[in-house]
């Protein structure tokens, strides 16, 4: 079958391990589906995965991707839940210490087919188009958490979204504009503030800029480059919720005394559960959201794709129909 898959690992030039090529079917042990996949979505997972970040070598070649949908083997169109606990573990999934994503221990979505566990298909809600699908398992799915799950917000609450532009960002600002919150971002990029409020942003500042007013949440993705910024912008009692540190997670001041003296809370948030990928799902349909899609590829053409996210061009989600 077709497939985008990690043939080496280089921090410093991870494109030249990516290969588009032939490689064996699935065979999926007892307990697993496999899904005939129509789209795929790419990740920064995957190309850090080409830096050698979360993915041993010596599972090497793996196949890429996280993001997926398509058709089981009895015909049902499904979304694919890319957290896979280990043997035996009950309960949310994502606090299994032992847990994987596809493409780090088993093969990922960019190919034709993938196997996976049966518990990890996700009925496609009618309505829902492929390509929109193949955006919801991963950075979509981080967002739908970090706003419902983790942030303990309520409707007509401000929330600040740092580092506009990117998978999670996007999917944070159409998600919270949907479900009644005052959405402001913060970006280097004029174009991507722009963009953001064109999704539903009340407000664009750039980086590190003085909000004119504190605010009840912040959504953290970039880490190092933003945390004080997060912190000083908080109201008293706020909370950040941090998914990922694309700048480093050491930031020069770690505010200790801000975020005690203030009672922040500070609450780290990883991917999401099967019920919240279901839920997200039904969302989106019936509050009529489109998520933003950068561009849609065929697979054989997914070096582009990969190009576009590894020189910080793509706004929103890069897709791949399969087949």
């Amino acid at each position: 079958m077709l497939a985008v898959y990690a043939k080496s690992q280089s921090a410093d030039d991870p494109l030249s391990g990516l290969e588009v090529g032939e490689r064996p079917d699935p065979s999926p042990r007892e307990g697993w589906a496999t899904v005939t996949l129509r789209t795929a979505g790419l990740n920064h997972h995957d190309v850090w995965s080409l830096k050698g970040v979360g993915l041993s070598a010596d599972r090497l070649p793996m196949i890429l991707g996280c993001d997926g949908a398509g058709v089981d083997e009895d015909g049902n169109e499904v979304i694919v839940h890319a957290v896979v606990p280990s043997d035996g573990w009950q309960g949310d999934e994502t606090l299994d210490p032992r847990r994987t994503l596809l493409s780090e221990l088993h093969d990922g979505t960019l190919a034709e087919k993938v196997a996976l566990p049966r518990h990890n298909l996700v009925p496609k809600p009618e309505g829902l188009s492929w390509e929109h699908a193949a955006c919801l398992s991963t950075a979509w799915l981080t967002a739908y958490r970090m706003l419902f799950t983790n942030a303990g917000l309520t409707p007509g609450a401000t929330v600040l979204v740092q580092g506009a532009g990117g998978g999670v960002a996007t999917a944070l600002v159409q998600l919270g504009e949907a479900a009644g919150y005052r959405m402001w971002v913060t970006s280097r990029d004029e174009s991507k503030a722009q963009r953001a409020l064109e999704i539903g942003a009340d407000r664009a500042f750039a980086n590190r800029e003085r909000l004119p007013e504190r605010v009840d949440a912040v959504m953290e993705t970039v880490g190092a480059a933003t945390w004080s910024h997060s912190v000083n912008s908080l109201n008293p009692g706020g909370t950040i919720v941090i998914s990922g540190a694309t700048s480093g997670d050491a930031p020069a001041k770690a505010e200790l005394t801000k975020i005690f003296f203030k009672q922040l809370r500070v609450v780290g948030s990883t991917m999401g559960t099967r019920l919240e990928l279901e839920r997200l799902a039904r969302f989106v349909v019936q509050r009529g959201i489109e998520p933003v899609v950068d561009s849609v590829l065929p697979l054989a053409d997914a070096r582009t794709g990969f190009e576009r996210m590894a020189n910080g061009e793509v706004f929103g989600k890069v897709v791949f129909t399969v087949s």
